[in-house]
């Protein structure tokens, strides 16, 4: 899309004002924008800089991860694999499934931020979906009996409680 000011240059610039109701759009080249007096510009803005996941990601942990006294957390490494806190920061990946463990705290808070939610919901691999829905199920029924107990339904709780032995049983825990 070309400016639509000089006419020349590609428009990296959209503005929008509403004014009472009314919408008047513009596209600018960078050359156009800073001569505008519609915005502001400084010098030290980058136009065509790339708003990576990445860049988001960063922000997002740091945004998290600041201590209350505003100062950020040391630098911490994977000691499995070596990988600090500030290259996950950089290029968002891990380097190994150990960096899951041991950066589990800053994991979890910026998962819940973007996600909503830390736990997976959805589709999973044929091969481990008996033993994550066996899993799911150990956990519904630990929340029934605390349930059960909390309104006093011994009977009930102890049905429950048989029930988790039978599957920790079979599953080897116990």
């Amino acid at each position: 899309m070309l400016c639509d000011r000089c006419r020349k240059n590609e428009a990296s610039v959209h503005i929008v004002k509403i004014i009472n109701g009314a919408r008047q759009e513009s596209n600018l080249c960078e050359a156009c924008a800073r001569q505008s007096n519609e915005i502001e510009i400084s010098d030290t803005m980058k136009f065509g800089s790339p708003f990576t996941f990445q860049n988001i990601l960063s922000g997002l942990v740091d945004y998290l991860n600041v201590s209350p006294q505003g100062t950020k957390p040391v630098e911490a490494a994977c000691p499995k694999c070596g990988t600090t806190y500030g290259e996950f920061k950089q290029t968002g990946f891990l380097g190994c499934d150990g960096c899951y463990k041991y950066f589990n705290t800053a994991l979890e808070a910026v998962v819940r931020r973007v996600q909503g939610n830390s736990e997976h919901i959805g589709k999973v691999p044929l091969k481990s979906a008996k033993e994550l829905v066996e899993k799911k199920r150990l956990i519904k029924l630990k929340e029934e009996l605390q349930k059960a107990i909390l309104m006093e339904e011994y009977e009930k709780a102890a049905e429950l409680r048989d029930e988790i032995r039978d599957i920790q049983k079979s599953e080897g825990e116990v």
